[in-house]
């Protein structure tokens, strides 16, 4: 059982960390997009607008 568990939990490990860098790759490059760079200079300047 021992060893079911620790293959297991290294599966778990393994996937979880690619999943994450997958995720971080994906919100990267959103981010640094050229076609999404008009939105976040807009979003940028929102805070030192005057009302």
């Amino acid at each position: 059982m021992n060893e079911t568990y620790m293959t297991l939990a290294s599966f778990a490990q393994t996937g979880g960390t690619i999943y994450f860098v997958l995720m971080f790759a994906g919100v990267l490059a959103y981010a640094l997009w050229p076609r999404n760079a008009e939105r976040f200079d807009e979003a940028s300047k929102i805070p030192f607008r005057e009302d």
